[in-house]
């Protein structure tokens, strides 16, 4: 059966934007009224796609890939402006503004966002039943699944200094009943500001949504494939991973050694045991797709190989050279998903080490593809990342999240790509000014049917606006956009190339 739901039906363009690198003056974008503001201008440029990364409650390296949940949203996305228009803050309450405008201050920021929920959630409890009550009561009866365990496990970090899991007693390490009863009328009150909040962010995020929605721009959000170590689901599901008597991981993921790394990639992340996902009829993931459905308008599945098969390291190991590949679910959990959710609005993340069995996998459910065109330039003609050799059912990007802006790539190229780049443009390249926008040119005159650039790459910004460099832990995700960067005039260029090539949703 098909379980694709993603029929482009024209020819689209899109923009790689997290919503952390909004401007705002509370240290980072949120759901608020700059994030309405870009969905204008998205609208207004004709760009229908606004892509963002995954909106999880980042853990280590502040890396939103590597959340203390999957279905949660990251607390300090809230909007104190939506607080206020909800009459959980008042006018004199919105102090504290983190000055920072090109960085997120990530510990200096949570503190501010708590601090506004904390007195949004008193409010909140000492006001009169109402709509918005109404509303909190179905929300937390619908989410339960996930919102019950995510606000103890928050609850329970902070009651142990923030330590993980595995270091806290042993009753609560297993999830003893009477460990977990006693720790759930211990903590009563900061479970509560955990749920209130996942109840906020979820009607926020509604919001914008809908807002998008009104204006013609779609949003394409993220579903990582792999866990956190230390998460809200390797705590209250140990079964559906393969872990040890402590809860820890006998094998972890990574990729093998390849062209680029002699020791292949080790991640960390703890695997799953399909086996036993399987004969839950793979509750626990069809529940991950439908949250992410109901946030997002269609979802990018990372690493999407491990769908098929997964590189499954040892514990313990010291580089990635170790290891073997492990079936994953393949077709037998997509269908059971479209069966149960309907055609799935997938993009697969086929990107890395892309054998058969992945590409049979996702051209049988029609799912697209990406090509990320800083791979194309290796001088071999038959390259999958050129332009001329994409199938329509691509997504086309110049880089994602993971890559160097485009002008930081050039600027970091050997000289050889650089000339393979050169002979195929046909031209010289003076410098780098305008390198970013030559493949913004390539993906948007393409025959993919959509096709996205970061907005680094439509400021044509260097190495410095890099969001993320894999394999380093510090220094990421942190870039943020001013307000000229995100305003009608910064995406002029780009709407008229759009219109151009027939990538317009304007008239």
């Amino acid at each position: 059966m098909s379980g694709s739901a993603f029929p482009f039906g024209s020819r689209g363009a899109g923009i790689l934007l997290h919503v952390s690198s909004l401007p705002s003056r509370w240290g980072i974008g949120d759901f608020g009224p700059a994030a309405l503001a870009w969905i204008d201008h998205l609208a207004d440029a004709g760009i229908g796609w606004w892509q963002v990364l995954p909106l999880g409650p980042p853990g280590r390296g502040n890396s939103p890939y590597e959340p203390f949940s999957t279905f949660a949203v990251n607390e300090i996305l809230v909007s104190p402006d939506g607080l206020f228009e909800d009459g959980l803050l008042s006018q004199a309450e919105l102090v504290g503004a983190v000055l920072n405008p090109t960085a997120v201050d990530f510990e200096r920021t949570g503190e501010l966002k708590f601090r506004f929920l904390t007195r949004a959630h008193n409010r909140f409890r000492t006001g009169k039943d109402g709509p918005l009550h109404d509303e909190f009561d179905a929300f937390c009866t619908a989410q339960a699944h996930w919102v019950d365990d995510y606000s103890l496990f928050r609850a329970l970090r902070e009651r142990h200094h923030r330590a993980e899991f595995r270091e806290w007693p042993a009753e609560l390490r297993r999830r003893e009943p009477e460990a977990l009863a006693a720790a759930r009328r211990d903590l009563a009150e900061p479970i509560e500001l955990f749920r209130f909040a996942q109840f906020v962010l979820d009607r926020q995020l509604g919001q914008l949504q809908s807002h998008a929605r009104g204006k013609g721009v779609r949003l394409l959000g993220d579903v990582g494939f792999l866990i956190a170590p230390n998460s809200t689901e390797v705590w209250a599901h140990p079964e559906i991973f393969l872990l040890d008597a402590d809860g820890r991981p006998t094998f972890v993921a990574g990729v093998p050694p390849d062209y680029f790394s002699a020791d292949g990639q080790l991640w960390g992340n703890p695997l799953y045991d399909w086996a036993v996902l399987r004969g839950t009829g793979y509750r626990w993931w069809i529940d991950r797709i439908r949250v992410a459905m109901g946030q997002v308008d269609v979802v990018r599945l990372d690493h999407f190989r491990g769908f098929a098969a997964a590189w499954h390291i040892p514990a313990g190991s010291t580089t990635a050279r170790i290891g073997e590949w492990r079936p994953g679910p393949g077709a037998d959990f997509f269908n059971a998903a479209a069966s149960e959710l309907g055609p799935l609005p997938v993009i697969a993340e086929d990107l890395g080490l892309i054998t058969a069995d992945v590409t049979a996998l996702r051209d049988q459910f029609r799912f697209p593809g990406m090509r990320v065109l800083q791979f194309a330039f290796d001088g071999k003609p038959e390259n999958p990342f050129l332009p001329e050799n994409y199938p329509t059912h691509v997504v086309a990007y110049t880089a994602t999240h993971d890559n160097n802006t485009s002008r930081g790539w050039y600027e970091s190229l050997p000289e050889r790509q650089r000339q393979n780049l050169r002979t195929y443009l046909g031209r010289s390249i003076d410098d780098a000014g305008e390198i970013a926008w030559d493949l913004i040119r390539l993906a948007w005159e393409s025959r993919a049917e959509l096709a996205v650039v970061p907005l680094q790459d439509v400021l044509n910004l260097g190495a410095e606006a890099r969001m993320n460099s894999p394999g380093h832990a510090l220094d990421n995700w942190g870039w943020r956009a001013t307000e000229e960067q995100v305003s009608a005039a910064a995406l002029g260029p780009l709407a008229e190339l759009s219109r151009k090539t027939g990538r317009s949703n304007s008239p």
